[in-house]
Protein backbone atom coordinates (compact mmCIF):
# COMPACT_ATOMS: atom_id res chain seq x y z
CA UNK A 1 0.00 0.00 0.00
CA UNK A 2 1.48 3.30 -1.14
CA UNK A 3 0.36 6.84 -0.34
CA UNK A 4 0.94 9.99 -2.33
CA UNK A 5 -0.29 13.45 -3.18
CA UNK A 6 -0.89 15.26 -6.44
CA UNK A 7 -1.54 18.86 -7.37
CA UNK A 8 -2.78 20.95 -10.28
CA UNK A 9 -0.81 23.94 -8.88
CA UNK A 10 -3.53 26.53 -9.09
CA UNK A 11 -2.59 30.12 -9.76
CA UNK A 12 -3.59 32.16 -6.73
CA UNK A 13 -4.63 35.59 -5.56
CA UNK A 14 -3.71 37.32 -2.33
CA UNK A 15 -6.89 37.16 -0.19
CA UNK A 16 -6.16 40.63 1.20
CA UNK A 17 -5.44 42.53 -2.01
CA UNK A 18 -7.07 40.35 -4.67
CA UNK A 19 -3.89 40.61 -6.74
CA UNK A 20 -2.34 37.50 -8.29
CA UNK A 21 0.61 35.96 -6.52
CA UNK A 22 3.78 35.88 -8.57
CA UNK A 23 4.12 32.53 -10.31
CA UNK A 24 7.62 32.31 -8.88
CA UNK A 25 6.06 32.10 -5.41
CA UNK A 26 3.50 29.54 -6.58
CA UNK A 27 6.28 27.32 -7.92
CA UNK A 28 8.35 27.81 -4.76
CA UNK A 29 5.39 26.61 -2.68
CA UNK A 30 4.99 23.59 -4.97
CA UNK A 31 8.65 22.67 -4.46
CA UNK A 32 8.23 22.94 -0.70
CA UNK A 33 5.23 20.61 -0.88
CA UNK A 34 7.28 18.05 -2.78
CA UNK A 35 10.14 18.30 -0.30
CA UNK A 36 7.75 17.83 2.62
CA UNK A 37 6.12 14.79 1.01
CA UNK A 38 9.54 13.25 0.50
CA UNK A 39 10.68 14.03 4.05
CA UNK A 40 7.65 12.40 5.70
CA UNK A 41 7.95 9.23 3.63
CA UNK A 42 5.15 9.44 1.07
CA UNK A 43 5.70 7.33 -2.04
CA UNK A 44 4.36 9.57 -4.82
CA UNK A 45 4.23 13.24 -5.83
CA UNK A 46 2.22 14.12 -8.94
CA UNK A 47 1.59 17.23 -11.03
CA UNK A 48 -1.28 17.62 -13.51
CA UNK A 49 -1.01 19.06 -17.01
CA UNK A 50 -3.35 21.94 -17.86
CA UNK A 51 -3.41 24.75 -20.40
CA UNK A 52 -5.62 27.27 -18.60
CA UNK A 53 -4.93 30.52 -16.72
CA UNK A 54 -6.10 29.03 -13.41
CA UNK A 55 -3.40 26.32 -13.37
CA UNK A 56 0.36 26.83 -13.51
CA UNK A 57 1.64 23.48 -14.82
CA UNK A 58 1.60 22.98 -18.57
CA UNK A 59 4.83 20.94 -18.64
CA UNK A 60 4.81 18.41 -15.75
CA UNK A 61 8.19 16.76 -16.49
CA UNK A 62 9.96 20.13 -16.31
CA UNK A 63 8.45 20.93 -12.91
CA UNK A 64 9.01 17.37 -11.68
CA UNK A 65 12.68 17.62 -12.62
CA UNK A 66 12.95 20.58 -10.26
CA UNK A 67 11.30 18.51 -7.52
CA UNK A 68 13.69 15.63 -8.29
CA UNK A 69 16.68 17.86 -7.58
CA UNK A 70 15.34 18.64 -4.10
CA UNK A 71 14.14 15.17 -3.06
CA UNK A 72 15.75 11.77 -2.49
CA UNK A 73 13.28 8.90 -2.62
CA UNK A 74 9.75 9.92 -3.60
CA UNK A 75 8.46 8.79 -7.01
CA UNK A 76 7.47 11.57 -9.42
CA UNK A 77 4.55 11.35 -11.84
CA UNK A 78 2.36 13.41 -14.09
CA UNK A 79 -1.26 13.44 -12.95
CA UNK A 80 -2.04 13.41 -15.78
CA UNK A 81 -0.19 13.78 -19.09
CA UNK A 82 -2.85 14.53 -21.72
CA UNK A 83 -1.55 11.94 -24.14
CA UNK A 84 -4.27 12.47 -26.75
CA UNK A 85 -2.94 15.93 -27.63
CA UNK A 86 0.76 15.17 -27.17
CA UNK A 87 3.40 13.30 -29.16
CA UNK A 88 4.32 9.93 -27.61
CA UNK A 89 7.89 10.31 -28.82
CA UNK A 90 8.34 13.55 -26.87
CA UNK A 91 6.45 12.19 -23.86
CA UNK A 92 8.83 9.23 -23.67
CA UNK A 93 11.91 11.41 -24.14
CA UNK A 94 10.85 13.85 -21.43
CA UNK A 95 10.05 11.19 -18.87
CA UNK A 96 13.04 8.99 -19.68
CA UNK A 97 15.17 12.08 -19.06
CA UNK A 98 13.36 12.69 -15.77
CA UNK A 99 13.86 9.04 -14.83
CA UNK A 100 17.58 9.26 -15.44
CA UNK A 101 17.91 12.57 -13.59
CA UNK A 102 15.99 11.22 -10.58
CA UNK A 103 17.79 7.87 -10.41
CA UNK A 104 14.76 5.83 -11.44
CA UNK A 105 11.88 7.71 -9.76
CA UNK A 106 9.81 8.83 -12.77
CA UNK A 107 6.35 7.59 -13.71
CA UNK A 108 3.89 8.61 -16.43
CA UNK A 109 0.16 8.80 -15.74
CA UNK A 110 -1.66 9.19 -19.04
CA UNK A 111 -5.24 10.19 -19.75
CA UNK A 112 -7.49 12.04 -22.13
CA UNK A 113 -7.88 15.02 -19.82
CA UNK A 114 -10.91 16.46 -18.06
CA UNK A 115 -10.39 19.82 -19.82
CA UNK A 116 -10.21 20.26 -23.58
CA UNK A 117 -7.98 23.33 -24.05
CA UNK A 118 -4.99 21.27 -25.21
CA UNK A 119 -6.86 19.86 -28.22
CA UNK A 120 -7.25 23.07 -30.26
CA UNK A 121 -3.95 24.38 -28.85
CA UNK A 122 -2.03 21.51 -30.44
CA UNK A 123 -4.24 21.13 -33.50
CA UNK A 124 -6.03 17.86 -32.77
CA UNK A 125 -9.74 17.27 -33.16
CA UNK A 126 -12.12 16.44 -30.35
CA UNK A 127 -13.97 14.32 -32.90
CA UNK A 128 -11.07 11.87 -32.53
CA UNK A 129 -11.16 11.93 -28.71
CA UNK A 130 -11.14 8.15 -28.21
CA UNK A 131 -9.09 7.15 -31.26
CA UNK A 132 -6.30 9.60 -30.41
CA UNK A 133 -5.74 8.13 -26.98
CA UNK A 134 -5.83 4.51 -28.10
CA UNK A 135 -3.40 5.09 -30.96
CA UNK A 136 -0.94 7.20 -29.00
CA UNK A 137 -0.95 4.84 -26.04
CA UNK A 138 -0.10 2.01 -28.41
CA UNK A 139 2.86 3.98 -29.75
CA UNK A 140 4.07 5.02 -26.29
CA UNK A 141 4.12 1.39 -25.15
CA UNK A 142 6.05 0.34 -28.25
CA UNK A 143 8.62 3.10 -27.69
CA UNK A 144 9.04 2.02 -24.06
CA UNK A 145 9.69 -1.55 -25.22
CA UNK A 146 12.28 -0.82 -27.91
CA UNK A 147 14.51 2.02 -29.03
CA UNK A 148 13.77 1.72 -32.75
CA UNK A 149 10.13 1.47 -33.74
CA UNK A 150 8.36 0.78 -37.01
CA UNK A 151 4.80 2.02 -36.62
CA UNK A 152 2.01 3.78 -38.50
CA UNK A 153 -1.31 5.29 -37.47
CA UNK A 154 -3.96 7.77 -38.49
CA UNK A 155 -3.02 10.68 -36.21
CA UNK A 156 0.77 10.90 -36.36
CA UNK A 157 3.41 10.53 -39.08
CA UNK A 158 4.79 6.97 -39.22
CA UNK A 159 8.03 5.79 -37.66
CA UNK A 160 10.27 3.68 -39.87
CA UNK A 161 12.93 2.52 -37.46
CA UNK A 162 14.11 5.87 -36.13
CA UNK A 163 15.68 5.78 -32.68
CA UNK A 164 14.00 7.36 -29.64
CA UNK A 165 16.55 8.46 -27.03
CA UNK A 166 17.61 8.67 -24.24
CA UNK A 167 16.67 5.19 -23.08
CA UNK A 168 15.84 4.33 -19.51
CA UNK A 169 14.57 1.22 -17.70
CA UNK A 170 12.24 -1.01 -19.69
CA UNK A 171 9.65 -1.02 -16.92
CA UNK A 172 9.23 2.78 -16.68
CA UNK A 173 5.75 2.85 -15.08
CA UNK A 174 2.90 3.97 -17.33
CA UNK A 175 -0.46 4.28 -15.55
CA UNK A 176 -3.82 4.81 -17.24
CA UNK A 177 -5.97 7.41 -15.46
CA UNK A 178 -9.68 6.52 -15.54
CA UNK A 179 -12.60 8.76 -14.71
CA UNK A 180 -15.30 6.09 -14.58
CA UNK A 181 -15.84 4.62 -18.06
CA UNK A 182 -15.97 0.82 -18.28
CA UNK A 183 -14.04 0.78 -21.57
CA UNK A 184 -11.07 2.52 -19.91
CA UNK A 185 -10.99 -0.01 -17.07
CA UNK A 186 -11.08 -2.88 -19.57
CA UNK A 187 -8.26 -1.32 -21.61
CA UNK A 188 -6.01 -0.87 -18.56
CA UNK A 189 -6.58 -4.43 -17.41
CA UNK A 190 -6.16 -5.97 -20.85
CA UNK A 191 -2.83 -4.19 -21.29
CA UNK A 192 -1.70 -5.14 -17.79
CA UNK A 193 -1.04 -1.49 -16.93
CA UNK A 194 -1.59 0.18 -13.55
CA UNK A 195 -4.95 1.98 -13.31
CA UNK A 196 -5.64 5.20 -11.39
CA UNK A 197 -9.35 5.62 -10.68
CA UNK A 198 -10.34 9.23 -9.96
CA UNK A 199 -13.28 9.56 -7.55
CA UNK A 200 -14.44 13.15 -7.05
CA UNK A 201 -18.11 12.64 -6.19
CA UNK A 202 -20.52 10.25 -4.51
CA UNK A 203 -19.88 7.17 -2.41
CA UNK A 204 -16.53 5.72 -3.53
CA UNK A 205 -17.83 2.17 -3.13
CA UNK A 206 -20.12 2.62 -6.11
CA UNK A 207 -16.96 2.56 -8.25
CA UNK A 208 -16.04 -0.96 -7.13
CA UNK A 209 -17.45 -2.50 -10.36
CA UNK A 210 -14.79 -0.59 -12.33
CA UNK A 211 -12.08 -2.21 -10.23
CA UNK A 212 -13.71 -5.59 -10.82
CA UNK A 213 -13.71 -4.95 -14.58
CA UNK A 214 -10.05 -4.01 -14.40
CA UNK A 215 -9.03 -7.16 -12.56
CA UNK A 216 -11.24 -9.45 -14.67
CA UNK A 217 -9.93 -7.96 -17.93
CA UNK A 218 -6.37 -8.39 -16.74
CA UNK A 219 -6.99 -12.02 -15.82
CA UNK A 220 -8.58 -12.77 -19.21
CA UNK A 221 -5.51 -11.27 -20.91
CA UNK A 222 -3.23 -13.54 -18.89
CA UNK A 223 -1.89 -11.01 -16.38
CA UNK A 224 -1.29 -12.30 -12.86
CA UNK A 225 -3.41 -10.47 -10.22
CA UNK A 226 -0.34 -9.36 -8.29
CA UNK A 227 0.93 -7.49 -11.37
CA UNK A 228 -2.23 -5.37 -11.63
CA UNK A 229 -1.89 -2.19 -9.60
CA UNK A 230 -5.00 -0.18 -8.69
CA UNK A 231 -4.76 3.38 -7.36
CA UNK A 232 -7.62 5.58 -6.18
CA UNK A 233 -7.14 9.33 -6.53
CA UNK A 234 -9.37 11.86 -4.81
CA UNK A 235 -9.75 15.04 -2.78
CA UNK A 236 -8.76 15.24 0.86
CA UNK A 237 -7.24 17.33 3.60
CA UNK A 238 -5.96 16.56 7.10
CA UNK A 239 -5.64 18.74 10.20
CA UNK A 240 -5.41 18.29 13.93
CA UNK A 241 -9.18 18.75 14.24
CA UNK A 242 -11.94 17.96 11.78
CA UNK A 243 -13.30 21.49 11.95
CA UNK A 244 -9.88 22.94 11.11
CA UNK A 245 -9.60 20.63 8.09
CA UNK A 246 -13.07 21.57 6.84
CA UNK A 247 -12.51 25.28 7.38
CA UNK A 248 -9.19 25.19 5.52
CA UNK A 249 -10.50 23.21 2.54
CA UNK A 250 -14.08 24.36 1.94
CA UNK A 251 -13.73 28.01 0.81
CA UNK A 252 -11.28 27.40 -2.01
CA UNK A 253 -12.85 24.05 -2.94
CA UNK A 254 -16.30 25.62 -3.23
CA UNK A 255 -14.97 28.52 -5.29
CA UNK A 256 -13.08 26.24 -7.69
CA UNK A 257 -15.88 23.70 -8.14
CA UNK A 258 -18.43 26.47 -8.65
CA UNK A 259 -16.20 28.22 -11.19
CA UNK A 260 -15.62 25.03 -13.16
CA UNK A 261 -19.29 24.18 -12.75
CA UNK A 262 -20.31 27.38 -14.54
CA UNK A 263 -18.37 26.14 -17.59
CA UNK A 264 -20.12 22.77 -17.49
CA UNK A 265 -23.63 23.71 -16.46
CA UNK A 266 -23.42 22.56 -12.84
CA UNK A 267 -25.13 24.44 -9.99
CA UNK A 268 -22.96 26.14 -7.34
CA UNK A 269 -21.53 23.86 -4.67
CA UNK A 270 -23.30 24.27 -1.32
CA UNK A 271 -22.01 23.78 2.21
CA UNK A 272 -24.54 20.97 2.68
CA UNK A 273 -23.16 19.10 -0.34
CA UNK A 274 -19.64 19.58 1.00
CA UNK A 275 -20.54 18.23 4.44
CA UNK A 276 -22.26 15.24 2.85
CA UNK A 277 -19.04 14.52 0.96
CA UNK A 278 -17.07 14.72 4.21
CA UNK A 279 -19.41 12.18 5.85
CA UNK A 280 -18.49 8.52 6.42
CA UNK A 281 -19.66 7.42 2.96
CA UNK A 282 -18.60 10.55 1.09
CA UNK A 283 -15.81 11.10 -1.42
CA UNK A 284 -13.98 13.82 0.52
CA UNK A 285 -11.25 12.42 2.78
CA UNK A 286 -11.24 15.43 5.10
CA UNK A 287 -10.71 15.53 8.84
CA UNK A 288 -8.30 14.26 11.45
CA UNK A 289 -5.85 11.45 10.74
CA UNK A 290 -8.33 9.01 12.32
CA UNK A 291 -11.11 10.22 9.99
CA UNK A 292 -8.92 9.68 6.92
CA UNK A 293 -7.63 6.31 8.18
CA UNK A 294 -11.21 5.06 8.52
CA UNK A 295 -12.04 6.10 4.96
CA UNK A 296 -8.93 4.52 3.48
CA UNK A 297 -9.61 1.29 5.36
CA UNK A 298 -13.13 1.33 3.93
CA UNK A 299 -11.59 1.49 0.46
CA UNK A 300 -9.25 -1.37 1.32
CA UNK A 301 -12.26 -3.50 2.25
CA UNK A 302 -13.91 -3.03 -1.16
CA UNK A 303 -11.03 -2.57 -3.64
CA UNK A 304 -7.79 -4.44 -4.40
CA UNK A 305 -6.09 -1.18 -3.49
CA UNK A 306 -2.35 -0.69 -3.97
CA UNK A 307 -2.23 3.12 -3.80
CA UNK A 308 -4.24 6.02 -2.48
CA UNK A 309 -3.27 9.45 -3.83
CA UNK A 310 -4.78 12.64 -2.39
CA UNK A 311 -5.28 16.04 -4.01
CA UNK A 312 -5.01 18.32 -1.00
CA UNK A 313 -5.82 21.65 -2.54
CA UNK A 314 -8.50 22.58 -4.99
CA UNK A 315 -7.87 26.29 -5.08
CA UNK A 316 -5.33 28.28 -3.04
CA UNK A 317 -5.24 26.53 0.34
CA UNK A 318 -3.02 28.20 2.95
CA UNK A 319 0.54 26.90 2.52
CA UNK A 320 1.21 26.32 6.23
CA UNK A 321 -2.02 24.34 6.63
CA UNK A 322 -1.21 22.37 3.48
CA UNK A 323 2.26 21.43 4.71
CA UNK A 324 0.74 20.29 8.01
CA UNK A 325 -1.75 18.15 6.08
CA UNK A 326 1.09 16.52 4.11
CA UNK A 327 3.01 15.91 7.33
CA UNK A 328 0.05 14.23 9.03
CA UNK A 329 -0.62 12.09 5.94
CA UNK A 330 2.93 10.78 5.89
CA UNK A 331 3.20 10.17 9.63
CA UNK A 332 -0.08 9.68 11.49
CA UNK A 333 -2.04 8.17 8.58
CA UNK A 334 0.58 6.14 6.76
CA UNK A 335 1.57 3.92 9.67
CA UNK A 336 -2.05 2.77 10.14
CA UNK A 337 -2.93 1.93 6.53
CA UNK A 338 0.25 0.38 5.13
CA UNK A 339 0.93 -3.33 5.33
Amino acid sequence: MELGIYSFVETRRDPKTGQPFALERTFADMLEQGETADRVGLELFGLGEHHRPDYAISAPPVALAAVAARTKRINLTSAVTVLSSDDPVRVYQQFSTLDLLSNGRAEIMVGRGSFIESYPLFGVSLDDYDALFAEKLDLLLKIRAQARVTWSGAHRPPLTGQGVFPRTRADLPITIAVGGTPQSAVRAGSLGLPMALAIIGGDPIRFAPFADLYMQSGARAGHAPETLKLSINGHGFIADTKQAAMDAFFPTYAEAMTRIGRERGWPPLTRAQFENGVGPEGHLFIGTPDDVIAKIKRLQAHFPLRRYVMQMHVGPVDQAALLRSIELFGTAVASKVRG
